[in-house]
């Protein structure tokens, strides 16, 4: 395929105007401002138009559309324990795959090419990322509460280990399974020492969550003398490419180890602002030289997977919090949203438009009012356009999203199926 005469990011996120950019395969080929002589196939006319690396979805729970303003204005105890846990025990293998299929659909219309995910129901998570042609770093959040017993028999383990030896680098490498230890506060040391030794017997990655409230932190450091940091780290949960999510209360140590351990953060500012959980500290992170990504975290904190809007807020919460308007640039939020989310889930050769990277890429619509006029364009892409601008969504080379119209996906009955599974679960509850 061949775009022309089309605006772009290039690798260094500065506008070209004028381009061709030529697809082979699943990569991109050519760039340039002369027409190449090769014949690239299709040709998509890109005047009025922006070419730019896809978004990379750091941390999501995407099956969980289905509790979309399910949980509004609640403590985050009470929102758990009242609405999220009561609808989960009900979800079942067709609920998930409804609600992963309209997650995906949702994140294509956003622009989201890849997400790493922790969830359950793991057979149809990667039944609908390999039907759809999406990216995705699958995971099966392990929980545990006893001592008891040998890891190896727990529930959560198993489907892991199952999860990994049957769908890691399926897909031609788009779907790949993380290890997923839920969190400090939903497990002990014997479980996550078990994941970590599992994780690097067969090299994968590891994705947690980390520090997402004030409660959690200090009742980490109540029980183990340390920050959940900093026992993730003494436990090894840190000695493989890691993402961890949130990291909103971290404390001094906390930034130096993630630095010195390679962890991407994957920050979730809508969702933690929204459950009042905090807001973590970015400019510092990025000071230390730790790979800042950005995750939507689910629709049921967020209620979105509008990436565009996501990192508008990642530009601007530490602004207001640290009452200094020169914090985070367009261009360090854009590379949050790609680059620095494709690099935390290993994929190096995604998150940029430059030749031989993948063709995981999005047009926008920059003939619109809200895209003019035109100072800066990354600044325009952070602060004045919206999820609405996304004209075309591709994957490894593949038109999965264009104009409204979901090439691998059938919306309508996506939609329907999701609907039914919700109004079931909402009658079990009644």
């Amino acid at each position: 395929m061949l775009f022309k005469n089309i605006t772009i990011l290039d690798a260094d996120l500065n506008r070209r105007d004028n381009m061709y950019v030529g697809i082979k395969g699943e990569t991109i080929d050519y760039i340039d401002t002369v027409e190449p002589k090769e014949d690239y196939g299709d040709q998509y006319d890109g005047k009025g138009r922006l070419l730019m690396s896809g978004f990379f979805n750091s941390h999501a729970h995407t099956p969980m559309t289905l509790l979309r303003g399910y949980g509004e204005n609640m403590s985050l105890q009470d929102w758990l324990t009242k609405r999220i846990f009561p609808f989960e025990d009900k979800l079942n293998g067709e609920a998930v795959y409804a609600g992963m299929l309209l997650g995906i659909a949702e994140s294509l219309r956003f622009g989201i090419v890849s997400t790493t995910d922790m969830y359950y129901f793991g057979d149809e998570m990667a039944k609908a990322i390999l039907e759809s042609g999406v990216k995705n770093n699958l995971g099966r959040g392990v929980v545990n509460f006893s001592e008891d017993g040998d890891i190896s028999d727990l529930q959560g383990f198993q489907e892991t280990k199952h999860l990994f030896e049957t769908y890691h680098n399926a897909g031609n490498g788009k779907l790949r399974v993380d290890i997923s230890l839920h969190g400090e506060y939903t497990s002990n040391p014997k479980t996550a020492l078990h994941l970590a030794e599992y994780m690097k017997s067969v090299g994968a990655n590891m994705h947690v969550h980390v520090s997402e409230t004030e409660f959690e932190q200090e009742e980490c450091k109540k029980r183990h003398g340390m920050t959940p940091v900093q026992y993730l780290s003494r436990n090894g949960l840190f000695d493989t490419k890691a993402t961890a999510a949130h990291c909103v209360w971290l404390e001094e140590e906390d930034f130096d180890i993630l630095a010195e351990k390679g962890v991407t953060v994957a920050s979730c500012p809508i969702s933690n602002l929204k459950l009042a959980s905090g807001v973590c500290n970015i400019p510092l992170l990025l000071k230390k030289g730790v790979n800042v990504a950005i995750g939507t975290d689910s629709v049921a904190s967020n209620n979105s997977l509008n990436m565009i809007e996501e990192m508008k807020v990642f530009a601007i919460v530490n602004k207001g919090k640290q009452f200094n308007p020169t914090l985070i640039t367009p261009k360090e939020t854009i590379r949050a949203a790609t680059f620095a989310g494709a690099k935390g889930q290993g994929r190096d050769d995604c998150g940029k438009l430059a030749v031989g990277f993948k063709a995981d890429l999005v047009v926008m619509d920059l003939s619109q009012p809200n895209m003019h006029p035109v100072h800066d364009l990354a600044t325009n892409l952070v602060y004045s356009a919206s999820g609405s601008d996304v004209l075309l969504t591709m994957a490894d080379g593949r038109i999965l999203y264009q104009n409204g119209e979901y090439r691998t996906i059938d919306i309508e009955k996506t939609i329907y199926e999701a609907g039914k599974s919700t109004n079931r679960i909402l009658g079990e509850l009644k």
